[in-house]
């Protein structure tokens, strides 16, 4: 079974606009099971999305099958994720 990199890059920040991770619009991380770099409630958000793609699954309300937009939950400085998957890891 393939598997893949990812990428995840802040879009947006809405609300206040301000991350308590210190995140900011276009800080951009390659996924690594052994290093996270948001916090615990925005990985708990985004792993689903992120095991799924990593095995090559495609989201049909995605524009791109490539891709999957993730929100963390803090209702007053929501960040906006962008997941994308990249190149197989196993080539």
């Amino acid at each position: 079974m393939a598997k893949y990199n990812l990428k995840i890059t802040v879009v947006e920040v809405r609300g206040g606009g301000k991350c308590e991770k210190g995140l900011k619009v276009g800080d951009t991380l390659m996924y690594s099971e052994d290093k996270i770099d948001f916090c615990a409630w925005a990985h708990n958000a985004m792993f689903p999305f992120i095991s799924a793609m990593r095995y090559g699954a495609k989201f049909p309300w995605e524009p791109n099958s490539e891709t999957a937009y993730v929100s963390c939950p803090d209702p007053h400085n929501t960040v906006v994720f962008k997941i994308e998957r990249l190149d197989n890891i196993e080539k």
